[in-house]
């Protein structure tokens, strides 16, 4: 019997909140025949506090990096260095004047959060002006090359000497050494001028996708160490000491330490369990290299870098979500031609206010060239690498020349089509309207309101304005 009473306390103890939340809700207008479908036609509503702290989880590394930005634009647009001692004031009187005002309140709470935002947000902006400053006055001062970079020369030296001995023209030795080792003295403006026209200039310098393409051979190799136990982490540590180690040789160019960054930050939630979210790891990467040098933000390396990334990363699912491919042998194709397409979404307007030209061809050559270029940038370090006994070095050799020879081939054919190419320059003006134009496009299919319908022709007004003007001017009018 008691056991038949505990458990009807039991039920009733779930009964009766589920009562009480029934008498709440609002009457259905369908009839009790219709509640189910009622009750699912209802919108749950989430909070905004809610909302708010579960994005500063997924993405805490978002806020500090835009506060850090706007740091070093105020610096370099306005040498506010000594002026920005002020922030450092400012805490003190937030919190002076919150401890009068919440006297005897817990001041560690979610409703005091501003008053802690405030304070972290004015000593951030202060630290970011300080460090710019201190950059630009280390940027006008001559260093000696730290045991780094003079390690790195000599290692790029040394890696050097087996492709001379490949048969091989002068550019195309210069290509091969440009795309493993970042070499560039070799390299003639006219093969740069070459890979420009066809859209694939990214090739040459050392990136994110040569990090990936040798971040991906290492973890091939390393597949026979075991995910667990102490194999995992002998397996992570070899795969970072080799790819900063590659990183290091090339020169540490922007990009390629932004990839290496990216890859460090995954790899590391990899070994301990934890979940990695794309965009935050994006944002780290670029708040420690900022950190570092705030001046990177100026650099082009940097900015193409990072919009690519961030256009990848938003456009290249929904690309793919497009066509769903199931055909193994043509999901890979597919897959790269959605990146491409995803990274030029978002670094045309600031290729054109840099260079002034746009490739016609790029998706037709960005295809096989990755192919290409995914085989011979492993291929010719381990060439590089191994020992001449090593037993089919002379088939590797052998290998590495035709992908070489066949990589460049495919350059100088598409650099001779008619129309390749075609020079249209943004001024900076003109690259911030059609960026805006960009955001208000992706706004408009997120949400769906008119209003950014209206921006959009605003916008466009804009530059058909500023070009009118510019078509004047030119005619003496």
């Amino acid at each position: 019997m008691s056991t038949r009473r505990a458990g009807f306390y039991s039920a009733q103890s779930e009964i009766v909140p589920l009562l009480d939340a029934m008498a709440k809700v609002e009457p259905c207008p369908y009839g009790m025949t219709s509640f189910v479908q009622y009750r699912s036609s209802l919108k749950p509503t989430i909070s905004k506090p809610y909302i708010m702290i579960k994005e500063l989880q997924i993405r805490p590394f978002a806020r500090p990096l835009l506060v850090w930005i706007a740091g070093a634009i105020l610096q370099t647009v306005f040498s506010c260095c000594t002026y920005s001692w002020v922030l450092l004031l400012l805490p003190v009187i937030i919190l002076t004047t919150a401890g009068l005002a919440l006297r005897g309140q817990e001041h560690f709470c979610y409703e005091t959060r501003w008053l802690w935002g405030a304070v972290f947000l004015s000593l951030l902006l202060f630290l970011s002006i300080q460090k710019t400053a201190y950059s630009q006055f280390e940027a006008l001062s001559e260093h000696p090359a730290s045991l780094l970079s003079r390690w790195a020369r000599e290692e790029q030296q040394r890696l050097l000497e087996p492709i001379e001995k490949l048969n091989l023209t002068d550019e195309e030795k210069s290509v091969l050494a440009t795309i493993t080792v970042g070499y560039r003295q070799a390299m003639s403006r006219e093969v740069r001028n070459r890979f420009s026209v066809t859209g694939v200039a990214h090739i040459l310098a050392v990136s994110g996708f040569h990090v990936a393409i040798v971040c991906g051979f290492l973890s091939f190799l390393f597949s026979f160490l075991s995910r667990n136990g102490c194999c995992r982490w002998i397996r992570y540590i070899l795969l970072l000491v080799l790819l900063w180690g590659f990183v290091a040789i090339t020169g540490l160019a922007v990009s390629s330490v932004r990839a290496a960054l990216m890859l460090t930050m995954y790899l590391t939630g990899g070994v301990l369990d934890r979940r990695a979210e794309r965009y935050n790891i994006l944002a780290a990467s670029a708040f420690c290299m900022l950190v570092y040098e705030p001046l990177y933000l100026f650099d082009i390396g940097f900015q193409l870098s990072y919009l690519a990334v961030l256009s990848i990363l938003y456009f290249q699912p929904r690309l793919q979500a497009l066509i769903k491919v199931h055909n193994p042998f043509l999901r890979t194709p597919w897959g790269w031609v959605t990146v491409t397409l995803s990274a030029q979404a978002g670094t045309t307007f600031l290729c054109l206010y840099y260079f002034g030209q746009f490739s016609t061809v790029f998706l037709l050559t960005n295809l096989p060239l990755t192919f290409l270029a995914t085989l011979l940038i492993p291929a010719s370090l381990v060439y590089m690498f191994l020992p001449e006994w090593i037993p089919g070095y002379g088939w590797l050799q052998v290998g590495v020349e035709w992908l070489a020879h066949d990589l460049l081939w495919v350059v100088d054919a598409f650099s001779q089509v008619p129309g390749a190419v075609f020079s249209f320059r943004f001024d900076f003006p003109a690259m911030l309207v059609a960026y805006g134009m960009l955001l208000s496009i992706l706004l408009y299919g997120h949400t769906g309101r008119s209003r950014y319908l209206l921006v959009i022709l605003f916008l466009l007004l804009i530059i058909l304005l500023v070009r009118v003007i510019e078509d004047l001017k030119q005619c003496g009018i």
